[in-house]
């Protein structure tokens, strides 16, 4: 057996994790319900932010929400979180969760009603980990 890293959107790993997830919770008698997204805000043509994440089992995770510097306070970032709530209210989801650094956007999610699980804290207060829940 060897170990090597490979780049993750290989059809052949896709098709292998996709499997074998879908197989395993199946087997765990658990509706796996499964999708990718990613929604982005343009203007003029241009990619001025992106929302991108999973929605499996019975919640919609958010990976990673980025702004373009010029676009940020526009409320582009707002909009685009509320696009996710919205796709994926009431078709069988009943919570989005996020991670967020401390130097990142815990008061954005904040004010946008998540509500703070934990905190996983660092001695560099910046790099403290913050885990974020909403319910649908």
């Amino acid at each position: 057996m060897i170990i090597k890293k490979i780049d993750e959107t290989n059809e052949k790993v896709g098709e292998f994790i996709n499997k074998a997830f879908t197989d395993y919770a199946i087997k765990c008698c658990v509706k796996l319900n499964f999708e990718e997204y990613c929604f982005v805000a343009e203007e003029d043509g241009e990619i001025v932010g992106a929302i991108i994440g999973r929605a499996y089992y019975n919640e919609v995770h958010i990976g990673d929400l980025i702004i373009d510097e010029k676009y940020r306070r526009l409320k582009v970032g707002s909009k685009l979180v509320k696009a996710v709530e919205e796709a994926y209210a009431g078709k069988g989801y009943n919570k989005i969760t996020l991670t967020t650094f401390g130097f990142q956007a815990p008061e954005f999610y904040k004010k946008l009603g998540y509500e703070l699980e934990f905190v996983r804290e660092d001695k560099d207060p910046k790099l403290c980990k913050y885990f974020y829940i909403k319910l649908l």
